[in-house]
C-alpha cells in the first residue's frame, strides 16, 4: 500500500534535471488530489469510515472490533466457544472453504488486547487484525510510452516457448476495465468480493494497470504487451472505491480464484505478505496447484514479516538493476522484478507509465503463468524453486533482504520449467511431536513435524486405524476431542500427502485416554420429611441428596427392608401405610453413585396409626396451584405462588430440604432470591408442603435451575 509522503519520482536522472520544476509542480498536484491516506489521522477512525470517506486509510489501519482467527483442525465448537467467550467475541462468518473465521468484538472492547491474549492460546493457529491495506503503486509521467522491463527480464526469449496459453491469472484488486482494447480479448468472468456480485469492473484504476502489466494482449497493433500476453485475466475486486482492501477480502478472493480455475493469483497490496489469514488462503490455492504472488510494498523501508512458503513476495528494481529507492525490503522478499516506469494499460482505454511494487508483483505472477504454460505439471514448489534458481543474483551473494534471490529472468525460468520432467516419487516425512505418550483427557492438542521436496498439501490424523481429523491448510495442527471416548488405550498415526499423492506415515504414538477420575466420595442423603410423629395413609417421604459426580439410585428402607427404589432419583417417595399394622416404624434412605459408593441417611422413627377406632381425622389438604414447573429456568428474583384448599392451615416452602419460609393459611406469595439458595447455574429442589389441623402434610416437589 502506498503512502503519500513516501512517493518518489520514477524519472531517470537526466530527465529529472531537465524537468525538475515540472516534476515539482506535478507532484504538488498529485499530493493535493491524491485519495490516499493522511498518515496523521487516527488509524481506527479512518478504517471505520472507509466506505464513505474521500480519504483512504493508511497501511496500519484495521477493522475496529474485528479479529481473524484460524483454529486447529478438529477443534470442537465447545472448545472454540470456551476460548473466546470471556472476551465477548461473536462469530460474524467463516471464510468459505477456508479455516479462517471472522469474529466481532462488543463495542468498547480493545481488539488488540484480545488478540494478544488469544495469540497465547495454542488452540489457535493464528489470530490477527483484519487490516485495511492499499495498493502498492506509484504514479509516474504518462509520457513514457515504451517498456524497458520486457527485454530486461528476457520475456521475448521466453515467448519462443510459452506466452501464457491455457493459464488464468487472477488479479485481486480494484477490478479491471474489461473493455480496454488491450485486455478485452484475454478477459474471463470474475467476482466482486467487496459487493458480493459479478460486477468486477475497475472502480479506481489500479487493477487495470496491474492486469496490463501481467497480460496485456500482443500483436494487435495497439499499446504494448504484458509478460504473459496470451494468459487469461480473471478480475476479482477486493477493494473499496479508494482502492483499500481488508485481509479477509483478500483471503476470500484467493479462495474464489482457486475454486474457479486460476493457476496464479496476484495481490499488489502492501501488508498482504504479513497476514497469516492471507497465507492460509494461499496454501489453499497451492493445494489446488496454484501460486499467489504479492507486492513487498513501497514504504522504502524494512518490513519484518517472516518468509512464507505460501507466498512469492516481490520487491522492485529499476532499469539499472538496482532496488528502487521506494521499494520495501526484508527477509520475506523472495525475488525482485522491474517496477519503475512500467508501461501498461489504464482505465478508460488508455496507457501510461507507472511505478511501484504493484507492478513488480504482476510481472512475477505473469512469469509464473509462462512457466505453467510451458509445463502444466509443475507443482507450486517447482515454481518457487525455479524462479529463485534462475533469477539474476543482485546485491549480496545468495538471498538478501533487498532482492531476495535476485531479479527474475523469464527466459531462464521458462526454459527450466519446460525442461523439467516433473515426476515426484518422494513421499513426505512426518512425525507426531506431541503428545508422545502418557495419559490425556479432554481436548488434546496434537502437533506434527513434516517436510517434502514439493510441499505437503494435506495431513490426516488417524485414531485406532480410523481417520479422525483432516487438515488441508498449513501449518498443520490438530485438536482431538476425547471427551466422548471411553477411557482406554488409543494409537495415533499421522499421514502427510503431497500434490503428487505421495503419502508419508508417522510412527504410531500410543496414549491413554482417562477422562473419568476414580470416584471414592460417597453421596450424602437425608430425610427432610417426615421427621417423626404419627403418620397414616399415603405418606410423602421427602429426601435431599448430593454427590460430587452424581447420584445414580436412591432407596427407601422400612424397618431394615427395602421398600422402594428410584433409578431416576427424585426428591420423594410415596409410602403407603394403609396395609400396615399400627405401630413404630424406622425409615432409612440410601443413595448410590455410578462408582457404587453408598450414602446413608440418619434414621427417622414414625408411628403409623390407621386403625378404625382412631378419632375422626381432618381431611388432607390439596395443593391447587404451584406456579413453578419441573425443569424451569428461574430468574434471580422469582415470585413463588401457592394456593391450597380450605383444609390447609399451614404452608411450608423448602429449597433443597431447608425451610425457606412458613405461612399460616392456605395461600403463599413469596419473592425468592434464588442466588441466596445456591450459586447461579445450580439445580435446586423446591418443595411445597400443605398441612391440616392435625399436622398432616401433603407435598409437591419440582427441580429448577437458577
Amino acid at each position: 500500500m502506498s503512502n503519500a509522503r513516501s512517493i518518489h519520482s520514477p524519472f531517470s536522472d537526466h530527465l529529472y534535471h531537465c524537468f525538475s520544476f515540472s516534476i515539482l509542480l506535478f507532484l504538488l498536484i498529485i499530493f493535493s488530489s491524491n485519495s490516499h491516506a493522511n498518515p496523521g489521522k487516527d488509524i481506527r477512525e479512518a478504517a471505520r469510515s472507509e466506505s464513505t470517506s474521500k480519504t483512504a486509510a493508511s497501511p496500519s489501519h484495521w477493522k475496529k472490533g474485528r479479529l481473524l482467527l484460524i483454529p486447529r483442525a478438529g477443534l470442537t465448537a465447545k472448545e472454540f466457544d470456551k476460548a473466546i467467550r470471556p472476551h465477548g467475541v461473536k462469530s460474524k462468518r467463516k471464510l468459505s472453504r477456508l479455516s479462517a473465521h471472522i469474529y466481532e468484538l462488543p463495542d468498547g472492547v480493545d481488539e488488540i488486547k484480545v488478540m494478544n491474549k488469544l495469540k497465547k492460546d495454542r488452540r489457535f493457529k493464528a489470530v490477527e487484525l483484519d487490516q485495511l491495506v492499499g495498493p502498492a503503486q506509484m504514479v509516474s509521467d504518462p509520457a513514457f510510452n515504451s517498456s524497458w522491463a520486457l527485454p530486461k527480464i528476457q520475456a521475448p526469449v521466453a515467448w519462443d516457448i510459452a506466452t501464457g496459453d491455457g493459464v488464468t491469472i487472477a488479479v485481486l484488486d480494484t477490478g479491471v476495465d474489461s473493455n480496454h482494447p488491450d485486455l478485452a480479448a484475454n478477459m474471463v468472468p470474475g467476482w466482486n468480493i467487496y459487493n458480493g456480485n459479478d460486477d468486477a469492473s475497475d472502480v479506481h484504476g489500479h487493477g487495470t494497470k496491474v492486469a496490463g502489466s501481467a497480460a496485456a494482449a500482443a500483436n494487435n497493433g495497439i499499446g504494448s504487451a504484458g509478460v504473459a500476453w496470451n494468459a487469461r485475466i480473471m478480475p476479482i475486486r477486493i477493494a473499496n472505491p479508494n482502492a483499500y482492501a481488508y485481509f479477509s477480502a483478500m483471503a476470500d478472493g484467493i479462495r474464489w480464484a482457486a475454486d474457479h480455475g486460476a493457476r496464479v493469483a496476484n495481490i499488489s497490496y502492501e501488508g498482504a505478505a504479513g497476514s497469516l489469514t492471507v497465507q492460509s488462503a494461499a496454501n489453499y490455492m497451492r493445494s489446488k496447484g496454484g501460486v499467489v504472488v504479492v507486492a513487498a510494498g513501497n514504504s522504502s523501508g524494512y518490513i519484518s514479516y517472516a518468509p512464507s512458503d505460501a507466498l512469492i513476495v516481490a520487491s522492485a528494481t529499476g532499469s539499472n538493476d538496482t532496488r528502487a529507492s521506494w521499494s520495501s525490503y526484508g527477509p520475506a522478499v523472495d525475488v525482485a522484478a522491474p517496477g519503475a516506469s512500467i508501461y501498461t494499460t489504464t482505465r478508460g482505454g488508455g496507457y501510461g507509465s507507472v511505478s511501484g511494487t504493484s507492478f513488480s508483483s504482476p510481472i512475477v505472477a505473469a512469469t509464473a503463468a509462462l512457466m505453467f504454460s510451458a509445463n502444466p505439471d509443475l507443482a507450486p514448489a517447482d515454481v518457487d524453486q525455479i524462479l529463485k534458481n534462475t533469477s539474476l543474483d543482485l546485491g549480496d551473494p545468495g538471498h538478501d533482504a533487498y532482492y531476495g534471490h535476485g531479479r527474475i529472468n523469464a527466459a531462464g525460468a521458462v526454459n527450466a520449467a519446460h525442461a523439467q520432467f516433473n515426476v515426484d516419487n518422494i513421499a513426505p516425512v512426518i512425525s507426531i511431536t506431541s503428545p508422545t505418550g502418557g495419559t490425556v483427557l479432554g481436548d488434546v492438542l496434537v502437533d506434527v513435524n513434516y517436510s517434502d521436496n514439493k510441499g505437503v498439501v494435506r495431513v490426516e490424523l488417524y485414531v485406532n486405524g480410523r481417520k479422525a481429523i483432516e487438515d488441508t491448510q498449513p501449518p498443520f495442527a490438530f485438536a482431538w476431542d476425547t471427551s466422548t471416548l471411553a477411557d482406554g488405550s488409543y494409537t495415533l498415526v499421522a499421514y502427510a500427502f503431497d500434490t503428487a499423492g505421495n503419502q508419508g506415515t508417522s510412527a504410531p504414538v500410543k496414549i491413554t485416554v482417562k477422562n473419568t477420575a476414580a470416584d471414592t466420595t460417597p453421596p450424602t442423603i437425608s430425610i427432610t420429611s417426615p421427621t417423626g410423629g404419627t403418620v397414616s395413609g399415603n405418606v410423602s417421604v421427602s429426601v435431599n441428596f448430593s454427590d460430587n459426580i452424581g447420584v445414580a439410585r436412591t432407596e427407601l428402607h422400612i424397618n431394615g427392608k427395602q421398600a422402594m427404589e428410584d433409578t431416576e432419583p427424585g426428591n420423594r417417595f410415596t409410602w403407603n401405610t394403609t396395609t400396615l399394622a399400627d405401630g413404630s416404624y424406622t425409615l432409612v434412605t440410601y443413595a448410590f453413585d455410578a462408582a457404587g459408593n453408598l450414602g446413608t441417611s440418619s434414621p427417622v422413627v414414625v408411628s403409623v396409626k390407621n386403625s378404625d377406632n382412631n378419632p375422626q381425622k381432618a381431611p388432607l389438604p390439596k395443593i391447587n396451584q404451584f406456579n413453578l414447573k419441573d425443569g424451569q429456568k428461574v430468574s434471580l428474583f422469582e415470585n413463588v405462588k401457592v394456593k391450597a384448599d380450605n383444609n390447609t392451615r399451614k404452608i411450608n416452602l423448602k429449597v433443597n430440604g431447608n425451610i425457606l419460609t412458613t405461612i399460616d393459611g392456605n395461600s403463599l406469595n413469596y419473592r425468592w432470591n434464588t442466588w441466596d439458595s445456591a450459586p447461579r447455574g445450580s439445580t435446586l429442589t423446591v418443595t411445597v408442603e400443605a398441612g391440616n389441623v392435625d399436622g398432616e402434610f401433603v407435598s409437591q416437589t419440582v427441580s429448577v435451575r437458577n
